[in-house]
């Protein structure tokens, strides 16, 4: 298959699929906030979602990339069904594990995330949910290890409507604390159902292999720190905020982060097609120039991104929310950039992967979410949710710094004089934005217009070479 067009179709679906599953909830936030009756609510609904990411990972730790990884090593079936039953029993029974903790601890969790033991009822829903979505990702492996790309885009919208079609009737009803956390049992429980059924024959308690666990187990423990570090960068802010502002101010924050993360449709689009192309490229010549230049055109669309969500979040957030809500504008640009400087990170640590070292990328990541706590620390008291945010963006933004100097000295990365031009004008433009330009849109646009024009010039050459490379792409996708 053309490489191409293998790069293309991998990008549209596994990317789509995944932007399916994000722009759902998207759409529907405005509706969920004005159902309900004060930002406490919402608050109380994300922090759920916080211990459920947090816990089934736990319970899952690193498996599903392990079971991944082995799946492929032979092609004997009888041997892959191995791999998935084995997999899935270690990962029953880690979940009722975890499940069992959170029962038993449901107090003193309630008083970390909820800031209150009042809302320790909502733990046993939590519990459930975070029982479910552990062993959901191991039991739907098999449909997207087989490539069935229709049944994984069909599921990633399903699920979805499903959680708000059960959401919204209990908001109706009143059921405001526990609507969209109860949605989303309800729904994985009826999405896991659907699995179990397409891929029983993948599935036998009768198969575990501890051999086979044994070597999953390798591949998978030193995976969890990975996972760990990207939850304090997204999530530990959100149990500060509720711990030193209170839980209706974590709900002002959740609805302008979920806003902001509407950069994580480029993130997740990027993310189906660059492993593919990572991975078939490493090999080349000019492999470093290469992956050189993909992190600085990346960076660009970033920074000009960005840039446009400065000038139109207050407009947004005033047309999609209630008052209560309004303030939360001013986080959106900083947590809009915070999963693009993520993307960067991958782009540029892939350079560590090509020459099979990865605990650089441990290292590094573990120091920008140290810096990302400590700024929190000092930061919330002071400024509120937009110290909070603020923390995040900087965290980020030291792990890409970090991660590009290293790689530079090692020489597996270029950096041009250029692109630190861009950077440069990129961080004067926020500052100004921030303390002067944050109340005057149509200044504030005709700012990033004349920025985004001066980057197109500084690059017209390559503009040119990308329009006609994509022109001879769909020539030969339509020739095939």
């Amino acid at each position: 298959m053309n490489k191409l067009k293998l790069f293309i179709e991998n990008f549209l679906v596994y990317g789509l699929g995944g932007i399916i599953s994000k722009i759902i909830p998207l759409i529907m936030l405005p509706i969920i906030t004005r159902l309900m009756p004060d930002s406490s609510y919402f608050g109380i609904s994300d922090m759920s979602n916080t211990i459920i990411s947090f816990a089934s990972a736990l319970a899952i730790i690193g498996m599903y990339d392990a079971m991944y990884r082995i799946f492929f090593e032979r092609e004997d079936e009888e041997y892959k069904k191995d791999v998935c039953s084995t997999t899935l029993v270690f990962t029953i029974a880690s979940s009722v594990i975890v499940f069992f903790i959170l029962l038993i601890f449901k107090n003193q969790m309630a008083n970390i995330f909820f800031s209150s033991k009042g809302y320790a009822s909502i733990m046993y829903i939590t519990a459930i949910a975070t029982l479910v979505t552990a062993t959901n990702n191991i039991i739907s492996a098999p449909t997207r290890m087989q490539n069935k790309k229709v049944v994984y885009l069909l599921v990633n919208a399903i699920s979805s409507i499903l959680s708000y079609s059960i959401a919204i009737p209990l908001l109706l009803k009143g059921y405001y604390a526990i609507a969209l956390p109860l949605a989303s049992a309800i729904s994985g429980i009826i999405i896991e159902i659907t699995f179990a059924i397409l891929n029983k024959q993948w599935f036998s308690i009768k198969r575990f292999d501890y051999k086979l666990l044994k070597q999953m187990l390798i591949i998978a423990i030193p995976l969890f720190p990975n996972f760990l570090i990207y939850w304090i960068f997204n999530s530990s802010d959100k149990v500060m905020i509720t711990n030193m502002l209170g839980i209706a101010e974590t709900g002002i924050y959740s609805a302008g982060s979920k806003l902001g993360h509407i950069s994580q449709l480029i993130y997740t689009a990027f993310a189906g097609g660059w492993q593919y192309f990572a991975f078939s490229t490493m090999k080349e010549k000019k492999q470093v120039e290469s992956n050189s230049l993909i992190f600085e055109y990346l960076g660009i669309i970033s920074y000009i991104a960005t840039m446009f969500m400065c000038v139109f979040s207050k407009t947004i957030f005033n047309m999609l929310f209630t008052e209560e809500y309004w303030r939360g504008y001013i986080i959106t640009p900083y947590l809009f950039m915070a999963p693009l400087l993520q993307m960067l990170f991958q782009v540029a640590c892939n350079q560590f992967l090509v020459i099979k070292k990865t605990w650089p990328n441990l290292l590094i990541l573990s120091t920008g979410a140290i810096i990302n706590i400590i700024i929190n620390l000092n930061l919330i008291p002071v400024l509120g949710i937009e110290g909070a945010a603020i923390a995040t963006l900087i965290g980020y933004i030291i792990s890409d710094v970090i991660c590009v100097i290293v790689l530079i000295k090692m020489k597996l990365m270029v950096i041009s004089k250029r692109f630190l031009i861009v950077t440069l004008i990129t961080i004067l433009f926020l500052i100004v934005w921030r303390i002067v330009l944050i109340n005057s849109t149509i200044i504030n646009a005709m700012v990033v217009l004349m920025i985004t024009i001066f980057f197109g010039a500084l690059h017209k050459n390559e503009i040119f070479t990308l329009v006609k490379a994509l022109k001879k792409g769909k020539k030969e996708i339509a020739n095939e």
